[in-house]
């Protein structure tokens, strides 16, 4: 099914890295980050909830934000395939 979560804002975790496949550097990445915290609740990492489609990249995001220094993030491991099975939640559409 397509959508995605209300409220949720897609950030690919390639953009965690250079073009060696490697993280950037923790400064990068924190600068990377920032536009994401300021639209957390409180503005705080620790309000940032990362999912997917079943929780397993949205980990590279996750540890992205550790090696930048902003902890306290969490994951929505069932991610989106969860999400979906129940019909009583809401689909935003777009991705």
């Amino acid at each position: 099914m397509a959508g995605r979560i209300p409220n949720s804002i897609n950030r690919p975790f390639q953009l965690n890295l250079d073009k060696e496949g490697l993280f950037l550097p923790a400064e990068k990445l924190r600068h990377h980050f920032a536009d994401l915290i300021k639209q957390a609740p409180k503005n705080k990492a620790e309000n940032i909830v990362h999912l997917c489609g079943s929780g397993v990249t949205a980990c590279h995001n996750m540890l992205a934000m550790e090696i930048a220094g902003l902890s306290g993030s969490k994951l929505y491991a069932g991610s989106w395939s969860e999400w979906i099975r129940d019909k009583n939640r809401p689909i935003a559409p777009g991705s």
